[in-house]
């Protein structure tokens, strides 16, 4: 039988092979035993799901073997977005959440993310507990459980709807009024997941014209994976590429904690630079002060915006648990990753594709700009940077071997010098003219990731090709 383990985003597992009812019920066991352990069990939970295969059928028996060790339970009466329950827990004060979501992986799969009490993802330390309690529990039948209808007489168990008051939340962070005013057309692509009626009714509600496509549930996501990269967006690319009159497209992945964006002319504007455009907007326009973060893979952009208007990056392995330590501390104005995760401060310290498609609308529509005209212009402030990330799939031998050849790192790379190495999360090989490698091994499968970024495309096409060389050689 195959370990429990969790990733930077929870445990994820293919249906019926890993994720079985039978794995996700002592799983749930082993996080009931923590939060007794911790006490904090009697503050409950709230249960959600995306809008996955048997999303309610794990959400219930869940439910059952919580309230089987006592921790109360609210349960989300439909699929709901991951950052709308992340924003349940701090308004309710729960000890936390069991979300059933895989996020953007393809439909066969599914997963827990769990949060702790703070509203973030939890911390490494804490689901290594709950991995050494579940997989000592493999292979037992040790887990406790309540008759849902007994629970429910118990006072155990609630069902809720946190749609509402999320909207509020955001409401009051975006200006709906300004959005409206502009009278653009824009389009929505929830891609079949969570992400349905929340940005779409929002931008209806402040005036305009929406078109959304592919926004009912579908757990197979329309045969692709509800993943909000160029590959996977060709009905929404298609769509604002065929109506002149179409100034934005917009969209969210399986739980919408991801976003994806397409400008006026269909090209895909990279979350690299999005997280750069935002957090200029929010200093120059909404009177924002502060830092930012941002993972190691992710873009020096956002750094050298928070440099020209007197700011610093914090720098956080992979993973936006990290990010969100930050946010829950009040630390930053703005934290993201290359990956499309996004949050703001005095927001959820989780990822919120919901609030980044409505920040990225509002932006647009005050500027009175494209997105390319404003990449333009920010690159003129601030300098051009281009980036790339390659998946590398190796041999087991090779994949092996990349931490041999890294220790030590070569002390040159494409013809340029590295001068300093960064082992934050990986190797990062930062080059004298501020381009900069960076390799970091899967650590569930035999593939090495490698980031690039440089002043140019021409130089970014060689730095790219000297670095998988470096590996696969």
């Amino acid at each position: 039988m195959n370990q429990i383990k969790f990733g930077t985003s929870g445990w994820r597992g293919i249906l019926a092979e890993d994720f079985t009812l039978e794995n996700v019920r002592i799983v749930t066991q082993a996080i009931a035993d923590f939060l007794r352990s911790e006490k904090c069990a009697g503050q409950g939970l709230v249960i959600g799901h995306d809008s996955r295969f048997m999303g309610a059928r794990f959400a219930r028996e869940t439910a059952r073997v919580l309230t089987g060790s006592g921790v109360p339970v609210f349960i989300c009466k439909d699929d709901t977005p991951t950052p709308v329950i992340a924003y349940e827990i701090m308004r309710r004060g729960t000890a936390g959440a069991i979300n059933f979501t895989a996020s953007h992986n393809p439909y066969d799969y599914n997963g827990i993310k769990f949060s702790t009490a703070w509203g973030g993802p939890a911390l490494p330390e804490v689901t290594a507990e709950i991995e050494r309690l579940a997989n000592a529990m493999l292979g037992e039948v040790c887990y406790r459980d309540m008759p849902l209808d007994q629970a429910v007489r118990a006072g155990l168990v609630e069902e809720i709807d946190p749609m509402p008051d999320y909207l509020d939340v955001l409401r009051q962070k975006v200006d709906l009024e300004a959005i409206g005013k502009s009278g653009m057309t824009v389009v929505f692509d929830p891609m079949y997941g969570a992400g349905r009626d929340y940005v779409d009714s929002l931008l209806v509600e402040a005036g305009l014209l929406v078109q959304t496509i592919n926004g009912t549930r579908d757990p197979y996501f329309g045969g692709m994976p509800p993943d909000p990269s160029p590959a996977h967006l060709n009905d929404l690319i298609n769509r604002v590429k065929g109506d002149k009159q179409i100034v934005l497209g917009l969209a969210t992945d399986g739980d919408a904690d991801r976003y994806g964006i397409v400008d006026a002319d269909g090209s895909f504007i990279e979350p690299n630079y999005i997280l750069a455009l935002l957090y200029d907007y929010l200093i120059r326009r909404k009177g924002e002060t502060g830092d930012a973060a941002r993972s190691v893979a992710t873009s020096h952009f956002i750094d050298a915006v928070a440099a020209h208007h007197g700011y610093a990056v914090r720098e956080t392995p992979v993973g936006f648990k990290y990010i969100g330590e930050f946010i829950r501390d009040n630390e930053i104005v703005i934290g993201g990753e290359e990956s499309a995760g996004l949050s703001l401060r005095d927001h959820v310290p989780d990822k919120d594709g919901v609030l980044a498609c409505l920040l990225v609308a509002e932006m647009v529509a005050v500027e009175g700009k494209t997105l390319g005209q404003l990449l333009a212009d920010l690159y003129s402030r601030v300098g051009e940077f281009h980036t790339s990330r390659k998946n590398l799939l190796l041999s087991m031998e090779l994949a092996e071997k990349i931490d041999d050849k890294l220790a030590p790192p070569p002390d040159h790379l494409a013809g340029k010098s590295v001068k300093e190495l960064i082992t934050t999360d990986g190797v990062k090989m930062m080059m004298d003219d501020g381009s900069w490698a960076l390799f970091r091994k899967s650590g569930t499968e035999p593939v090495v990731r490698v980031y690039t970024e440089a002043g140019s495309r021409e130089e970014l096409e060689s730095l790219t090709a000297a670095a998988v060389r470096f590996v696969e050689d």
